[in-house]
């Protein structure tokens, strides 16, 4: 009897030992993820981005294709590009040029007009950062938390929420077993529309110079919903900064 509660106490010691050990913290999840995206010494290089590719508009009519153009540059700065032609739904070409110098944002809408981006959209795109958010969201006074787990893409995922001091939450989906991102959740605020909860899913990742890009991203939300298909990925090439401002 003795060696059998003895064996059984061993167990329960063994048992509580394993859920303490799985039991990991943001700080790991995040440091294992940008080891498997690359590392930290790779993302260091890379000072800009350019990619561009296709967008696949989903309509009620079907789907829509046009072409997208995203520059980046550290720390913070985007520029998005698309054009998309809504002849079909009656409504001509649509061209949507959208810049953020790191602290200011404009958008140029051939379709609802130009108009300068405040309030929550600007303080969400203020939390994002380049080449990679996960390297320095500390730095920015950012918090990390792990809620638990979930199934995102048919994959078990750590759910890592980013709490920015201002702007709308993160929640980052982190592939348990791979490590790699597979989709973000994230709130925000939009002119005319209110609140509007989008998901982003990326797959199809692949290395370029040493760093891996998803080169295929769906986004959904209950306004609309869209798929990017990258064809190409360039480092560290020289971008006007006049493409992140309002032009003149």
């Amino acid at each position: 009897m003795r060696s059998l509660i003895q064996r059984l106490a061993i167990g329960v010691f063994v048992l509580a030992f394993a859920h303490t050990a799985a039991a990991q913290t943001a700080d790991e999840i995040i440091e294992k993820s940008i080891t498997a995206q690359g590392g930290r010494a790779a993302f260091q290089k890379i000072k800009t981005r350019t990619m561009s590719g296709t967008i696949t508009l989903g309509t009620p009519a079907g789907d829509i294709p046009g072409t997208i153009e995203i520059q980046n540059a550290a720390p913070n700065k985007t520029r998005t590009l698309i054009k998309v032609d809504l002849t079909s739904l009656g409504a001509g070409p649509m061209q949507i040029d959208q810049r953020f110098d790191g602290a200011t944002g404009y958008v140029l809408d051939s379709m609802q007009g130009d108009r300068p981006i405040s309030g929550n959209q600007l303080d969400n795109m203020k939390n994002g950062a380049f080449p990679n958010p996960f390297l320095t969201y500390k730095a920015s006074g950012a918090s990390a938390s792990v809620a638990g787990k979930e199934k995102m893409d048919g994959r078990d995922a750590f759910v890592v929420v980013f709490e920015p001091t201002a702007g709308s939450p993160i929640r980052s989906y982190i592939d348990a077993e791979t490590y790699m991102p597979i989709a973000t959740r994230v709130k925000t605020t939009l002119p005319q529309v209110g609140e509007v909860e989008q998901t982003s899913h990326t797959s199809d990742y692949r290395d370029v110079d040493g760093v891996k890009i998803p080169f295929k991203i769906e986004v959904s939300s209950a306004i609309q919903t869209f798929t990017i298909v990258v064809n190409k990925v360039e480092h560290n090439t020289a971008i006007d900064d006049k493409l992140f401002v309002k032009p003149q």
